[in-house]
C-alpha cells in the first residue's frame, strides 16, 4: 500500500450548487495537501474513491446525494469521508450535522471528529440515508425523466413538488397494496430509513422514521391500502413521524427486511433510480464507514 500523501476532494461539477469559485473556497478550508478530482460522468466517483482510498488521509466529496452514494459504494471504510453540501438537497451531509453552506461545512470538517456509522444495503447496493420501493422511487424516476438543465443540473424542489402532486392526482390518491413485507404483511409502498430525517422538503426536515439512526439498524414505514382520505394523515406522518397502527407498518432497528413485490416496482437508494425489481432485501451494515462530523 502506498503511503498517505494528503487528502482528496471529489467534486461533481454538475451538482446544483457547485461552481469553480466555490470549489476554490472549499479547497482553501480543507487540510492540505489536497488533490481535487472532478467527476466527468455517472459512476466516476465510485472509481475515484476506490483508487484513492489506499493513499489518501481522507476523502472529501463536494456534490449532491447521488455522488455521495457513488463514493459509499466505492470504499472499504479504511479512511474517513467528509460529505460537503453541493447538491439541491444534500440529505446525507445535513443528516450528519452539517448545514447547507459548503464553505462553512468545509471549515467544520477541517477540524472535525471521526464517527463510525452504519449504512444500508438494498440488493447489494449501499445507501446512506434512505431507500424505497414504489411511491418515492416513482417520484425519483419522474424527476429523472425531466432531464437536466442546460448547465447539467437536476430539477429542484419545485419540480419535485410538481411531480408529487401530479402523481397523487393521477392516482386520485389511491395506492393499492403492491408488496409484502416478510413477517409484517402487505403494503402499498415501502420506505426504509438509515437515519432521521428521511429527507428534506427545502429547509423542512421530514423525520418519517424519527427513531432511525446511523448507530442502529434500519427502520421501515409501509402504509397499506392508501386512499385519498389517508393522504393528509401520511403528510402529517412525514412531518411528525409515522406510528404503527391500522394500515401502517412501522419497524425499528432491523438488521434485515425482505420485501416481495406483487409486480415489478421501481426501487431507489439515496435518490438514485435502481430500476424495477420483483424483490428487495434491505440489510444494515454496522460500522461500515467512518465519516467526519463537526466537533
Amino acid at each position: 500500500m502506498s503511503p498517505a500523501v494528503g487528502s482528496v476532494l471529489i467534486v461533481n461539477p454538475s451538482a446544483s450548487g457547485v461552481t469553480e469559485a466555490l470549489v476554490e473556497r472549499v479547497r482553501a478550508e480543507l487540510p492540505q495537501p489536497l488533490e481535487v478530482v472532478p467527476t466527468l460522468r455517472p459512476g466516476d466517483a465510485t472509481e475515484i474513491a476506490r483508487e484513492r482510498e489506499g493513499s489518501a488521509d481522507a476523502i472529501f466529496v463536494l456534490s449532491g446525494d447521488g455522488t455521495y452514494n457513488e463514493v459509499l459504494n466505492g470504499v472499504t471504510g479504511s479512511v474517513p469521508l467528509g460529505f460537503l453540501p453541493g447538491g439541491g438537497t444534500s440529505v446525507l451531509s445535513r443528516a450528519l450535522g452539517l448545514g447547507r453552506e459548503p464553505v462553512a461545512a468545509a471549515r467544520s470538517l477541517a477540524t472535525g471528529t471521526p464517527r463510525q456509522v452504519n449504512l444500508g444495503r438494498v440488493n447489494g447496493r449501499r445507501f446512506g440515508f434512505s431507500a424505497g420501493l414504489g411511491l418515492d422511487a416513482e417520484l425519483v424516476r419522474r424527476i429523472d425523466r425531466r432531464g437536466r438543465r442546460d448547465d447539467g443540473r437536476r430539477p429542484g424542489d419545485l419540480a419535485f413538488a410538481s411531480e408529487a402532486l401530479g402523481l397523487l392526482l393521477g392516482r386520485r390518491g389511491r395506492f393499492r397494496d403492491a408488496l409484502t413485507v416478510e413477517d409484517a404483511g402487505t403494503a402499498a409502498f415501502a420506505l426504509v430509513a438509515n437515519c432521521s430525517p428521511y429527507t428534506y422538503a427545502g429547509r423542512l426536515p421530514l423525520p418519517l422514521a424519527p427513531q432511525a439512526s446511523f448507530e442502529t439498524g434500519l427502520d421501515l414505514v409501509a402504509p397499506s391500502d392508501v386512499r385519498a382520505r389517508d393522504v393528509p394523515r401520511l403528510a402529517v406522518a412525514a412531518i411528525r413521524g409515522a406510528r404503527p397502527g391500522t394500515r401502517m407498518t412501522v419497524l425499528h432497528d432491523r438488521g434485515r427486511i425482505a420485501v416481495r413485490c406483487h409486480h415489478p416496482l421501481p426501487l431507489q437508494a439515496d435518490g438514485e433510480d435502481l430500476g424495477d425489481v420483483e424483490h428487495a432485501v434491505f440489510e444494515s451494515e454496522p460500522g461500515a464507514v467512518t465519516v467526519l462530523v463537526p466537533v
